[in-house]
């Protein structure tokens, strides 16, 4: 892959943005006087703005350039996923979002501190925390990819580069500041797709007809699977798996993922919260629709070439070899500011929900309670600094990973989303269940997704399904049983 068509324009064009992007951040955050105005914001925040902010924060680089190297090799049937994604966002605005608001809640997990108790939310918010860690280091790596070709410099180095920018305006903007540039970064990106988009059809001779025809020709257009038949739990992309996998999977990410529900929470009200989960449903139909059309588009202008054939290693590489390898001077420094934009809204929103996490649900409790605020907000960013650097650490780790990229981070989130939606649902859907019970639900849930992972039983988006059907089944039987009534006088 070359960066020769990465003109001195281009450079200037990503310079540019990622030093606006900064001060920004910056600027819009304002300055913090407490850990609680760090991680919820002094002032609430406008739902449109939160509503972008969510797409912008699990978008990141993987639907980036991952997804139209999904849709290259197979087709459209990934957007039965998000129309699960829609579904599981309402159903999180009716059944969690009250339970939420009837008290004054820092995180999501203080919801089980308040249901269970302390040990349940400290579980739970160490959890999170190595999902998070995880699943955003592959993210991480996704978006230097394309930087190594641009500096021809080694993964390493770009993986750096990206937390740093990343870390700045988040150790110095909060999560206003965050959330801020996240909305931003949300129409860079989309604008950068559908730029890309654009040149494909008109760079290429046929028009949209002749671009496309291989594609229709191939059966790449297919949206819906109903996928009946002996391999049932083993298609991830069949309609049943996508409304039923994908709404559990969106129900968890965004009704007990700290990296989204922080979001939400720094909204006016319920009802304002309401609005911006459910619209970023919408909004990420659209934008996923978008992305697996930039696959389609690029198997028309490769004429179907196999990435191996091309010198790639993996799909994931198609859509960045496209944006470098002769583009107009400007054109190929937006579509990758597009993917900067993509991949830094993730990472900063994951710095600072995992920073909230550690100094809200596990530091705080166990200092006893709030200290002094200016201690706590240092104590903060020292901890987003951390979180940083165990990110390009993570990163690393995954720098060999040959798996399509969405698919790992998507499939490690689910790892320990079912055990932790079920958590949540024990809580909201039942009285009887205990703290005892809800741990060991939790902990069975996550070693019944060891067993099933590792053996490979059923697709990734059945992951969820599994989780918290076990979770709800072994937390909800043991609080049927027999217990010792003790009289206390």
């Amino acid at each position: 892959m070359s960066s020769a068509s990465f003109t001195p324009l281009d450079y200037i064009v990503l310079i540019v943005y990622l030093i606006g992007i900064i001060s920004f951040g910056i600027i819009r955050g304002g300055r913090q006087a407490s850990a609680q105005d760090y991680f919820l914001g002094k002032e609430h925040i406008p739902w449109w703005v939160v509503c972008f902010a969510i797409v912008a924060a699990e978008t990141s680089a993987l639907t980036f350039i991952s997804i139209p190297g999904l849709a290259y090799l197979g087709n459209m049937t990934f957007l039965q996923v998000t129309l699960g994604y829609l579904l599981g966002r309402i159903v999180v605005s009716f059944l969690f979002l009250p339970a939420y608001y009837r008290g004054e809640l820092s995180t999501a997990y203080a919801f089980l501190e308040r249901r269970f108790g302390r040990k349940t939310r400290s579980f739970a918010s160490v959890v999170f925390l190595f999902t998070r860690i995880a699943a955003d280091g592959v993210r991480l790596f996704a978006t230097a990819i394309p930087l190594k070709f641009i500096l021809h410099v080694e993964y390493p180095f770009a993986i750096a580069i990206l937390a740093l920018v990343a870390l700045a305006y988040t150790y110095f903007g909060g999560v206003r500041g965050v959330i801020w540039v996240d909305a931003v970064q949300m129409v860079v990106y989309i604008g950068g797709a559908l730029v890309a988009a654009v040149m494909l059809v008109v760079g290429f001779e046929g028009g949209w007809g002749g671009i496309t025809r291989a594609a229709c020709e191939a059966g790449k257009f297919q949206i819906f699977d109903l996928g009946f038949g002996g391999d049932f739990f083993q298609k991830p992309y069949t309609l049943f798996a996508g409304l039923l996998g994908g709404g559990l999977l969106s129900m968890a990410s965004h009704g007990t993922d700290q990296l989204i529900v922080q979001r939400v929470l720094t909204t006016r009200d319920l009802a304002a919260s309401r609005r911006a989960l459910i619209g970023s449903g919408i909004v990420i139909v659209g934008q996923f629709a978008l992305f697996l059309l930039v696959g389609l588009l690029l198997y028309g202008h490769y004429h179907g070439m196999s990435p191996s054939a091309m010198g790639l290693r993996r799909a994931d590489e198609i859509f960045p070899m496209y944006i470098l390898g002769g583009l107009p001077p400007g054109v190929a420094g937006f579509i990758i500011a597009g993917l900067f934009a993509a991949a830094l809204s993730t990472l900063a929103g994951s710095m600072s929900s995992m920073s909230a996490s550690t100094v809200l649900d596990l530091y705080r409790p166990f200092a006893g309670g709030a200290s002094d605020p200016a201690k706590e907000l240092r104590i903060s960013r020292i901890v987003t600094i951390l979180w940083a650097g165990l990110l390009v650490v993570s990163a690393l780790v995954f720098m060999n990973t040959t798996q399509a990229i969405v698919e790992l981070a998507l499939s490690i989130a689910s790892f320990t989303y079912g055990g932790l939606l079920g958590t949540f649902l024990l809580g909201v859907l039942f009285q009887r269940p205990t703290q005892e019970d809800a741990l060991a639900g939790f902990v069975a849930g996550i070693f019944i997704m060891i067993a099933v992972i590792s053996l490979h039983l059923v697709a990734w988006t059945w992951f969820t399904l599994v989780g918290v059907s076990a979770t709800l089944c072994i937390g909800g039987f043991l609080s049927l049983l027999p217990r010792e009534q003790v009289e206390r006088t």
